[in-house]
């Protein structure tokens, strides 16, 4: 695992809440969500409030939902329509204006990752539980450098040996999460056909295998690495692989995460989020008991 990374805190919003947990994707949505009630208590429409920054409707509609950057001015403006006087309280929202301008340390990577996986990157450093099944491969967050690089010159063909590199540092850099004083939950189903599957050949595998039966142990007990075995039906519920967000913030709903090759969607809709999590139980219902993936690894590393 990486190093522990350090953590910040200190700072707290009006009423006493934290600042949110995580970059500035997490805060640029959880600082229009806060703005969104402001308004809302208020009773102002969202034609005075865009009027009041100089803005379209879209582009307020837009701030409110945490899409894009946020000018201080226009946060300082609304925070004066919304009748927010208290220096405390306006430094507080100003101050996660700034994180949420701040860029993202994934940004450094900008030509290997497309807008749409940026998102999820900030979404996954402020998570409080990455819950989640893959059908195909070991999870991102389990994975050794050696599976990685083979996977991504699968994934990306056309790639250099650099570009390669970069790919597997940008992994090293999202697994630091894991290694947080006040790491996530990581519960993960596998898929036994993503397992069976060679990547990188025998001796990458094995590798692999070693790994996920150490994240599987006492070391880690915030980490559950269960496998599902090939019999199990309940996988067709499923066409693809799929990861449940839980934030701490009220103001962020629960998020199911489904990726595909060129694009992901990001569903938060309480009722699609629901039937995911659902999907995900009638999975990990038969595999819960530890016993049973450590034996099944093991006995896999044996034959590898």
């Amino acid at each position: 695992m990486a190093a522990s990374v350090p953590v910040a805190g200190g700072r707290r919003m009006p009423g006493g809440a934290d600042l949110p947990r995580g970059g500035p994707t997490i805060r640029r949505i959880v600082l229009g969500s806060r703005l969104r009630r402001l308004r809302l208590r208020r009773g102002v429409g969202l034609d005075a409030a865009a009027q009041a920054i100089r803005a379209s409707v879209p582009k307020l509609s837009r701030l409110e939902r945490g899409q894009g950057g946020c000018k201080e001015r226009d946060i300082a403006d609304l925070l004066t329509l919304y009748a927010v006087t208290d220096l405390r309280d306006r430094e507080a929202y100003l101050a996660l204006a700034r994180g949420a301008n701040t860029p993202g340390w994934w940004q450094r990577y900008g030509d290997l990752t497309p807008r749409w996986l940026e998102t999820y990157l900030g979404l996954e450093e402020g998570a409080t539980l990455i819950r989640g099944y893959q059908s195909q491969r070991v999870p991102d967050l389990l994975q050794t450098p050696a599976y990685a690089a083979a996977l991504a010159r699968l994934t990306y063909p056309g790639d250099s040996a650099n570009a390669v590199a970069r790919r597997v540092d940008l992994l090293k850099r999202r697994q630091q999460v894991l290694a947080r004083p006040d790491p996530p939950r990581c519960w993960q189903l596998i898929d036994e056909s993503a397992l069976r599957r060679t990547v990188g050949g025998p001796a990458v595998m094995r590798e692999q295998i070693r790994h996920l039966i150490r994240l599987h142990g006492p070391e880690f007990p915030e980490i559950a690495v269960h496998v599902v075995p090939l019999h199990t039906s309940a996988a067709t519920a499923l066409s693809g692989p799929v990861t449940l967000l839980r934030f701490a913030e009220a103001d962020l709903p629960d998020i199911a995460y489904l990726e595909q090759l060129t694009g992901a969607l990001y569903l938060d809709d309480p009722d699609d989020v629901e039937r995911h999590r659902l999907a995900v139980d009638r999975l990990a219902a038969p595999v819960a008991e530890r016993a049973g993936t450590d034996l099944f690894l093991r006995r896999l590393l044996r034959a590898a």
